[in-house]
């Protein structure tokens, strides 16, 4: 871990960065928790977790809330979003947070353990397209034990749906729309806050050499992610919630 400034109130950019999320997905909290259902479920309370792509540690947050005894290790590449994580679980012991990109083959080498109860994601698996998608899913069937899960809760797009696909796109637009009116910031409202605050400008910088804009990849259906995830080594895989714009795939070794 890195130092942080003294006096940096990391729990309001925590805040922030999950207000920035809702105006996309206002149902966000419901996904979580029943993501967390699902790892009480089948490995119990106190579950050694590997937050994937945790940016600011969103999951880890609520996982640690909800099971006091769980222990999390976040990893990611982004430089601005792993300092307001490190920032947020300073000091507590239960956190691990590595710097790693999950296109390198090597990304598991730089984890603490070879084996986790669960591995957790959500809204970050999208920025790859299904090729190293897939790559990334064998390689985390690997760090999976027996009997531990894989919950990934992200944009899967069904492309036999025209019309109700674009439904509910003009529906969330609306909803977004009255939202900005009414003062909620959207991604690029949120990094530019980020980019001019004194103790992120830097990362955010870096951040952005790192990624651009903004990386999307081809958001393959669920049929494709239960599929893929079976072929790599997991013995089931199906969903375990849907919204009108994001699914929960659930995969159990």
């Amino acid at each position: 871990m890195t130092e942080t400034a003294h006096g940096t109130d990391w729990r309001a950019w925590q805040e922030s960065w999950d207000r920035q999320q809702e105006w996309y997905m206002p149902d966000r909290e419901e996904r979580f928790r029943v993501m967390l259902d699902m790892v009480e479920a089948t490995v119990g309370p106190r579950p050694r977790v590997l937050d994937l792509a945790c940016g600011t540690g969103s999951i880890t947050d609520r996982l640690l809330r909800r099971f006091p005894e769980a222990e999390s290790v976040g990893v990611d590449l982004d430089p601005a979003l792993l300092t307001i994580a490190r920032g947020t679980f300073a000091g507590d012991g239960r956190v691990t947070l590595v710097e790693a990109d999950l296109t390198d083959p090597g990304w598991t080498e730089a984890l603490p353990h070879r084996e986790y109860d669960a591995v957790l994601t959500a809204t970050a698996l999208h920025w790859l397209f299904s090729g190293p998608l897939a790559t990334l899913y064998r390689r985390i069937a690997g760090v999976v034990r027996e009997g531990g899960v894989f919950l990934n809760a992200d944009h899967m797009v069904d492309l036999t749906t025209p019309r109700i696909n674009a439904a509910e796109r003009d529906r969330r637009h609306a909803l977004q729309a009255r939202a900005k009116e009414a003062g909620a910031l959207d991604w690029a409202d949120w990094w530019a806050l980020a980019g001019k605050d004194p103790v992120l400008a830097v990362p955010t910088a870096r951040r952005f050499e790192i990624y651009g804009e903004h990386a999307d990849g081809d958001t393959p259906s669920l049929a494709w992610h239960t599929e893929t995830l079976r072929t790599v080594g997991f013995a089931e895989a199906r969903a375990v919630w849907a919204s009108p714009t994001d699914t929960m795939v659930m995969a159990v070794r």
